[in-house]
C-alpha cells in the first residue's frame, strides 16, 4: 500500500514537473508570438492526465441517472454529478516537439540551400573550352600564331603538312627583301650580289638563273597574298618557331628580350578568364612553368610553354623570376659593301638635252671650285618596257677624268612620256633596263649612276625600291657608284623607303629645294633654312650621314600675286639680282628663312622674291657641316653667281666660317 502511494506520489510529481515545463515552454512561445492558446488544433498532447480522462467518462456513463432529472439517484440521494459539478475540460496542451522539428527541418533545408549557393559560387568549374574555339580556328588550313606572349593578328597557313607565313608579315618583321612581282606572279629575293626567283607552288627556284631545289614549295597563294614556307624562311631570317598540334598552332619569338617565369606549385588549370567559374583551357600540373604576363590581386595572366594564354590563381604560382629570351642566330645576311668615298662629295648636275650640249661643260666648269663629281643628264627612260635613249659621251668622261672629276651618269623618268609604274612593275622590264644601262655606262667609262626618278606613284613604291635593289647588285658587281635622288622627306613620300636606299645604294641625295614650286598655291622660298634642316634631319634619321648628299639650288623664283591667283618663274642667281636692281628694289635679310627677301607692287600685282646667293648658300653649308654629311650637290651648273664657289670650297675643306 505504501509502495502504491509512493508510486502515486512520484507519478503525480512527475506530472507536475512535466506540466511546469510545458507551461514554461508555452509561455515562452506565447511571449514570442509563436503560440496561440486558443488554437487547440495546433498541438496533440497525449500526457497522462488526458489519457485517463476517457476512462473516467466511461465510468460516469455506467452510473444510474435520475429519471426525474432532479439530479438524485434512485435511492433519493443527490447524485455525484449533482453533488459535484464536473470540472470543465482542460484544453489540450500543445506539444513543442513537432514545432521544434519543423524549425530544425527548416534550418536544415535553409542551410542546405545556402550551402548549395555557396558551393555553386565558390566551387571550381570543370567546364572545358575547346582550344579550336579558344583560338578561333576557322578551318583545317587555319593556324593561329602566338608571337612572344601575345596572340598575333596574322594566321599561318597549313598546306600539305607545311606551314606558311604571309609575305607582308615576313617583310615587316623578318626579312624586308622578299618582294612580290604582281605582273609575273613571282616572289623575288635579293642579296647584295644575287637575285632569287621563286614561282608559285614550285619546290624549285633560281639563283641568278641557276635552278635550285627546295624540300617544299617556297611559296603558295592564299587570299591573294603570297605565303612563304616556314622552314625555308628560317634560312633567311633569325627567329624561333615552335609548332604544336591539337589544334595546330605556331609560337614565334622574333627578338631577344626578357620574360617573367613562375612554377606551378600545385596541380591546377589555366582558365580562359580570371575566376573559378571560367572555362578551363588546359591543365597545369605541379612543377610546370608558365610565363607571367600580368599579375593582379588574386589571379595572373600567364602563358603555358605550348602557347596557351589564360589565367591562374596566384596562390598556385611561385614568385616570378626574370629570365632572358634569346632568339637563335641561324642567318647571317651577306654584307652590303659600299663604294661610299672617304672624302666629301661635291657633285654638280650638268643638264644636257642633246649631244651637242655636252660641250658646254668646259665653260661651265671654268669658275667652279672643288667640284669632284659631275652628273650629266645622259639617259632618259623612253618606254614602259625599260628602254631608254642616251647622249652619253666617252670623250666627255675622259676629259673629266683628266681634271680629277668622276662622272655619275644620270637617268631620269620624266623627259619622255613614260608610265613609271609599268616600266618598273615587272622583273622583265626592270632587268631589261638594268641589263642595258649598266653596260652603256661602263662603255663610256663613267664611274657611277645617278637615278633621278621623280613623281613615282605610291602604288609603284615597292617596285621602285626593288629596282634600286636589283640595280645595286649590277653596280656592285661592276664597281659603279650608285646614288639616288630624293625629295625632302614628307609623310606622303615615305614609300620611297630611304632607309632601304641607304642600305643598298652608295649615296642618298636630298633635292633640298622646291619648297615652293611652279604649281604652288602661295608664294614662298625655294629653300628656306628650316626646310633644308628638316630634310637633312629626317634623312639622317634613316640613312648614315656619310651617305647623305644635300642638294642646294642655284636658282630662285620671282612671284606675282593678284586676285586671279599666284604665278612664278624660275630665275638664275644673276638674273634675280638684275631683276631687283632694274626696279631699284633692295632686298633685306630675313632671319626666319636665312635669305634676302624683297616685295613690291608692280602693275597691280604683289611681287615677292626670296634670294639665293652667297649668304643663303653659306647658311645651308654651315648647317650641313653640323650634320657631318657626305657632301653637297648643286642644281644646276651655269645658274650660279661664281662667288658662291668660295663658300662651297670653304665647306669642302672645312674652312667655312
Amino acid at each position: 500500500m505504501n509502495d502504491e502511494r509512493q508510486s502515486g506520489r512520484r507519478s503525480t510529481g512527475q506530472r507536475k514537473k512535466k506540466s511546469t515545463r510545458q507551461s514554461e515552454i508555452l509561455e515562452f512561445f506565447s511571449d514570442a508570438g509563436d503560440y496561440d492558446s486558443d488554437d487547440e488544433e495546433l498541438f496533440d498532447y497525449e500526457d497522462e492526465e488526458i489519457i485517463q480522462r476517457p476512462v473516467r467518462r466511461q465510468r460516469e456513463e455506467r452510473r444510474p441517472v435520475s429519471r426525474s432529472g432532479s439530479g438524485r439517484t434512485s435511492s433519493g440521494n443527490r447524485s455525484g454529478s449533482a453533488r459535484r459539478r464536473p470540472a470543465p475540460r482542460r484544453k489540450k496542451k500543445p506539444s513543442i516537439v513537432p514545432f521544434i522539428l519543423v524549425i530544425l527541418v527548416a534550418l536544415i533545408i535553409g542551410g542546405g540551400l545556402v550551402g548549395m549557393k555557396l558551393y555553386e559560387r565558390l566551387s571550381y568549374s570543370k567546364e572545358e573550352m575547346p582550344l579550336e574555339s579558344y583560338y578561333h580556328v576557322s578551318g583545317p588550313e587555319d593556324v593561329p600564331v602566338v608571337i612572344g606572349t601575345d596572340h598575333a593578328e596574322i594566321r599561318a597557313l597549313l598546306r600539305d603538312g607545311n606551314l606558311y607565313l604571309p609575305l607582308d608579315f615576313v617583310q615587316q618583321n623578318l626579312n624586308s627583301r622578299f618582294f612580290y612581282d604582281k605582273v609575273e606572279n613571282a616572289v623575288i629575293y635579293t642579296t647584295p650580289t644575287k637575285i632569287y626567283r621563286f614561282e608559285e607552288g614550285s619546290p624549285e627556284y633560281t639563283i641568278d638563273g641557276e635552278i635550285v631545289g627546295a624540300a617544299a614549295p617556297v611559296w603558295v597563294m592564299r587570299d591573294q597574298m603570297p605565303q612563304i614556307e616556314l622552314t625555308f624562311l628560317q634560312q633567311y631570317a633569325n627567329f624561333s618557331a615552335k609548332r604544336y598540334s591539337e589544334p595546330e598552332r605556331l609560337l614565334l619569338q622574333l627578338e631577344n628580350g626578357e620574360v617573367q617565369k613562375a612554377t606551378i606549385e600545385k596541380d591546377t588549370q589555366i582558365r580562359y578568364q580570371g575566376g573559378v567559374k571560367s572555362d578551363v583551357l588546359t591543365q597545369a600540373p605541379a612543377g610546370s612553368t608558365v610565363a607571367v604576363i600580368e599579375q593582379m590581386e588574386e589571379w595572373s595572366r600567364v602563358m603555358s610553354d605550348d602557347g596557351i594564354i589564360g589565367y591562374v590563381e596566384n596562390k598556385r604560382l611561385s614568385s616570378p623570376t626574370q629570365e632572358a629570351v634569346m632568339v637563335p642566330v641561324t642567318f647571317t645576311p651577306e654584307e652590303y659593301t659600299s663604294l661610299t668615298r672617304d672624302h666629301k662629295i661635291n657633285m654638280a648636275w650638268h643638264q644636257v638635252t642633246n649631244a651637242a650640249a655636252n660641250d658646254t661643260i668646259y665653260d661651265m666648269l671654268a669658275n667652279t671650285k672643288s667640284v669632284n663629281v659631275i652628273s650629266p643628264t645622259w639617259y632618259f627612260l623612253s618606254d614602259n618596257a625599260g628602254n631608254f635613249t642616251t647622249i652619253a659621251d666617252a670623250s666627255y668622261v675622259q676629259n673629266m677624268h683628266d681634271k680629277g672629276i668622276e662622272v655619275w651618269a644620270l637617268i631620269d623618268n620624266f623627259t619622255n612620256q613614260v608610265d613609271t609604274a609599268e616600266a618598273l612593275g615587272s622583273f622583265t622590264n626592270r632587268q631589261n633596263l638594268i641589263s642595258q644601262l649598266v653596260p652603256s655606262v661602263l662603255s663610256v667609262g663613267a664611274d657611277g649612276i645617278n637615278v633621278d626618278f621623280e613623281l613615282v606613284p605610291q602604288e609603284a613604291g615597292p617596285d621602285y625600291v626593288e629596282f634600286i635593289r636589283e640595280l645595286s647588285i649590277a653596280c656592285r658587281k661592276n664597281n659603279l657608284v650608285l646614288s639616288v635622288d630624293n625629295y625632302v622627306p614628307t609623310e606622303y613620300t615615305g614609300y620611297y623607303n630611304r632607309a632601304e636606299q641607304g642600305a643598298v645604294a652608295d649615296y642618298v641625295v636630298i633635292m633640298g629645294y622646291d619648297e615652293h614650286y611652279a604649281g604652288s598655291s602661295e608664294a614662298g622660298s625655294v629653300a628656306s633654312l628650316g626646310y633644308v634642316q628638316e630634310g637633312i634631319e629626317k634623312t639622317v634619321s634613316q640613312v648614315p650621314a656619310n651617305k647623305v648628299i644635300n642638294g642646294i639650288p642655284f636658282y630662285t623664283r620671282f612671284w606675282r600675286t593678284d586676285n586671279s591667283g599666284v604665278e612664278s618663274e624660275a630665275l638664275t642667281m644673276p638674273v634675280a639680282a638684275q631683276a631687283l636692281e632694274k626696279r631699284g628694289v633692295t632686298a633685306e635679310w630675313d632671319d626666319t628663312t636665312s635669305q634676302y627677301y624683297a616685295t613690291f607692287e608692280e602693275e597691280g600685282k604683289t611681287c615677292q622674291i626670296w634670294m639665293e646667293e652667297k649668304e643663303s648658300i653659306t647658311a645651308k653649308l654651315r648647317l650641313m657641316m653640323q650634320y657631318n654629311l657626305g657632301g653637297v650637290a648643286e642644281w644646276k651648273l651655269g645658274q650660279e653667281d661664281p662667288v658662291v664657289w668660295d663658300a662651297i670650297e670653304g665647306y669642302m675643306n672645312d674652312s667655312l666660317q
